[in-house]
């Protein structure tokens, strides 16, 4: 038999085989690696989430008037050492959420100047400080570990009754009781509507239209943001109420249980409309029960106590319940403190007339002989408060639980 001999034949199909597995291997590698790729980019683009979107609003402390300076009050409490904590960056200074945006207004120079930004201190009342939004942040942020925006519109001085008084509310009713102060006063009425009127839902408006914006172009606060993933309103935070307890015109039957039932009533409108107006039908909403005094107001069973009485009674309506919740801010108040800053009122004569005499009435030469009407422990803590107490002292140590609470409850109706 002649011609090749079989064994370099066997060879050449061994190797002919060998590269034969090699190719198909090859083309299997290269198959797999664009599969992956194909179904990376369409479980991305599938399961993206949406952005969580969260919205607080309200007045002065919304705003926040709470000094950075007060933050190291918080370390004496172990209460509040843990959030101090959570507040601080390992290397002790305040920290910045890279999750976590925020665009605000209300706080900067003016009732519309925009700030925006990484979630950090300085978007309260000032520069140097803050209100509920950086602890709502920071522990939001913790537990949720995704990308999410705070919207912040908050204005001092503020009524729900008139600049916050939403579209389904109509126009401000007067009261007999009212226009009979006006007659007695010789006002001229008519202005005095006019005026009303011209004043009433401005602040509503400003806010909704803010909103409107920043969720119209949200790449223009967040960076990162991919118009394909969407965003969803996952929370409103409503804290206001100083303007509307102080009323005694609007609300004359405030010493008497439900006196502020107007109040009820407006707020449960304001709830509904933001809802339609952002179309956001579903949206949680977290009510900040005004906390001023602490739980001595509600002993005491005077206006204050019929105010937050008003204010929880929205969340306890039918068509709120699972939907709205109201927090109490009074257990987060500190007796001390404020007994502290209530001594240091009647300590000014004397303190303004020994810095007339020595000719030097400097803020520190006034704070030297201050501090000589406390014990060094007082004094201490007295540095906690920064603010009246209108504006929970200004104090890191009341404000930095209140932003931790209204995270929780908004957290209780997201998941």
């Amino acid at each position: 038999m002649t011609g090749r001999s079989s064994k370099p034949l066997t060879e050449e199909l061994q190797l002919l085989k060998l590269l034969q597995i090699k190719l198909n291997l090859t083309t299997m590698k290269k198959t797999t690696i664009i599969t992956a790729a194909i179904l990376c980019a369409f479980t991305s683009s599938v399961l993206a989430k949406p952005l969580k979107v969260f919205i607080l609003a309200g007045q002065s402390n919304m705003q926040g008037h709470v000094n950075i300076s007060t933050f190291d009050s918080m370390a004496d409490d172990p209460k509040t050492a843990p959030i101090l904590k959570d507040m601080r960056s390992a290397d002790g200074k305040a920290k910045v959420c890279d999750k976590v945006w925020i665009s605000s207004i209300g706080c900067a120079d003016d009732d519309t100047t925009e700030q925006k930004g990484n979630l950090t201190v300085g978007f309260g009342a000032s520069t140097e400080s803050i209100g509920p939004e950086f602890t709502f942040g920071i522990y939001m942020d913790k537990a949720l570990n995704e990308p999410f925006l705070i919207i912040k519109t908050s204005w001092g001085g503020r009524s729900l009754h008139t600049d916050f008084r939403s579209p389904s509310a109509g126009p401000y009713e007067w009261s007999e009781f009212e226009l009979n102060q006006f007659k007695e006063r010789g006002d001229d009425i008519a202005k005095n509507k006019a005026e009303k009127n011209a004043a009433t839902g401005v602040a509503y408006r400003m806010m909704i239209d803010h909103v409107n914006k920043v969720l119209g172009d949200i790449k223009r606060v967040v960076p990162d943001y991919d118009a394909k993933q969407g965003y969803e309103i996952a929370g409103f935070v409503w804290f206001q109420g100083f303007n509307d307890f102080v009323s005694d015109w609007t609300y004359d039957k405030r010493e008497e249980p439900r006196g502020y039932k107007l109040y009820t009533d407006l707020l449960a409108h304001f709830i509904r409309d933001v809802r339609k107006d952002i179309k956001a039908p579903n949206m949680p909403f977290i009510i900040g029960v005004m906390g001023i005094d602490g739980k001595r107001a509600d002993r005491e069973r005077g206006p204050m106590k019929h105010f937050r009485e008003a204010q929880v009674d929205v969340a306890s309506m039918r068509e709120f319940k699972g939907n709205v919740i109201a927090v109490p801010t009074a257990p987060y108040w500190d007796d001390d403190l404020e007994a502290l800053q209530a001594r240091m009122e009647t300590y000014w004569p004397d303190v303004d007339a020994k810095a007339e005499k020595e000719h030097d009435t400097s803020s520190e030469n006034k704070m030297k002989h201050m501090a000589k009407n406390y014990k060094p422990a007082e004094w201490k803590k007295l540095q906690g408060a920064s603010n009246g107490g209108y504006h929970y002292l200004g104090a890191a140590k009341i404000m930095a639980p209140i932003g931790k609470a209204f995270a929780e409850a908004n957290l209780k109706l997201i998941k």
